[in-house]
């Protein structure tokens, strides 16, 4: 009795697991319409990444606080921006827990 118990309470488990990746997968789906990056935006980031590699050499130790605290923001305002214009790939957790059980059933 147990084990039909368990094997149901399994099947119910990864029904809802798979429900809930779906309905998620349907709704960010709609929402992010894949973006090409232009010529502008390309230089941009280069641009962003030239001026995050100057920082990054640059000797704190010899800068007051307000100018390392002018720095920091500074570093926010580009981390923003980069990540505004960005595309990404995202994948909900239920869904990446229905591919592995997917992967492990299949091989």
């Amino acid at each position: 009795m147990k084990k039909v118990i368990n094997t149901l309470f399994m099947a119910v488990m990864l029904i809802g697991i798979t429900l809930t990746a779906s309905f998620a997968g349907k709704e960010t789906a709609t929402k992010n319409v894949a973006k090409e990056v232009t010529a502008e935006e390309l230089k941009r980031f280069e641009e962003i990444d030239a001026r995050v590699k100057e920082i990054k050499e640059m000797d704190f130790k010899e800068l007051s606080r307000v100018e390392r605290k002018e720095i920091r923001k500074e570093l926010k305002e580009l981390n923003k921006e980069a990540k505004e214009s960005g595309n990404g790939l995202y994948i909900s957790t239920g869904a990446l827990i229905v591919i592995l059980i997917l992967l492990i059933i299949l091989l």
